[in-house]
């Protein structure tokens, strides 16, 4: 039921105000051959179990995945009603992403990011009410007598997918999840270190390591104007401004954390707090305080240029040991050319 590239992308990626252009763009990455499409979900206009239905309804052959639904934003028997029905709806077709959290959680009046216990449990359980089971609870996850799902899918249950970067996720992914989702602006050499602490903890639990599929973000941008290398810096910003998330990402690129510290210090990002910075700043303002980060960066952790030059980084990441590239910043609709390239080097 796959598609034959290694490739994935988002559908409604950035800011948008019509839902209804990611039913073209998962069309168009489906005519490309796209092995997955998925889902960044935004409360607004970006609700997962809407748009997966939809997805589900337009297309025949990608993957649908989220990409990532934190653990504390729904009660287990809701996570695992949505997911096992649009499973259904797929025919098989689902991919559930998973994340620890941020920051951007303390509105909603929960914790900012999900312990081990809580990961570990909450798939724990979401399987458990998948295999038809009733599932009696008392711990971080909640209080729960009798969850129960009264009606399953005639299809297997969905993989279930851990998003991260830190030592902990990774081990996690690889012991009890059945991939990993890297972020973006990791480096070809950062996916393959990722790769193999993901595979060796799956190793160690007694996993069959190849069974963990390593999904890598790229931001990818073919031949982008002078001013879209200030797009895809705001971009980065944003990723590096994060608490947590920032140190990681510059940790395991093996980057200069002072060229961190001096982003971070920026009065523009400095003043932000838990807003994210290409959501709240002036374009203006964004690019000023993105200049700061060094080239070296961009060019190390992004697919840009030409068709054929991001066809080739993105092959540098799959030979470092990803299994899927999941292609962000430009939509499914627009990455034709990209794609083409990618297709005909593989040809060879």
């Amino acid at each position: 039921m796959n598609a034959n590239l290694p490739l994935g992308a988002y559908v409604l990626s950035g800011k948008v105000s019509d839902a209804r252009a990611g039913i073209a763009q998962a069309r168009a990455g489906e005519d490309l051959g796209l092995g997955s499409l998925w889902i960044s979900e935004k409360f607004g206009i970006k609700d997962l179990g809407a748009l997966a239905g939809a997805l589900a309804a337009s297309t025949t052959r990608p993957r649908i995945a989220s990409g990532v639904v934190p653990f504390q934003t729904r009660h287990p028997v809701q996570l695992a009603s949505l997911a096992a029905t649009v499973q259904s709806l797929t025919e098989g077709r689902f991919v559930l992403g998973l994340g620890r959290g941020g920051s951007w959680l303390s509105g909603l009046g929960v914790p900012h990011t999900a312990t081990e216990t809580v990961v570990v449990d909450t798939v724990t359980i979401l399987r458990r009410l998948w295999n038809g089971e009733e599932v009696s609870y008392r711990g971080p996850v909640g209080n729960f007598t009798s969850l129960q799902l009264r009606q399953l899918p005639v299809t297997a249950p969905p993989p279930v997918v851990l998003a991260g970067v830190g030592e902990q996720s990774l081990r996690l992914a690889g012991q009890y999840f059945d991939g990993v989702l890297l972020p973006a602006f990791i480096t070809p050499h950062a996916v393959e270190r990722a790769a193999a602490d993901v595979r060796r903890a799956a190793t160690n639990h007694g996993r069959d390591p190849d069974a963990v599929r390593v999904h890598a973000t790229v931001l990818t941008a073919a031949d982008p104007p002078a001013a879209a290398r200030e797009i895809i810096a705001g971009r980065m910003a944003t990723y590096l401004q994060a608490p947590i998330g920032g140190e990681r990402i510059v940790r395991i690129n093996g980057w200069d954390p002072d060229a961190l510290r001096r982003l971070r210090d920026h009065p523009h990002i400095a003043r932000l707090g838990d807003s994210y910075a290409d959501a709240v700043l002036d374009p203006v303002d964004l690019a000023e305080a993105a200049r700061l980060i060094p080239e070296t960066w961009l060019a190390e952790a992004t697919a840009t240029g030409s068709p054929g030059a991001c066809a080739a980084q993105l092959r540098d990441y799959l030979d470092a040991g990803a299994d899927e590239l999941v292609l962000h910043g430009t939509t499914p609709d627009r990455l034709a050319p990209v794609i083409h390239a990618f297709a005909r080097g593989a040809a060879r």
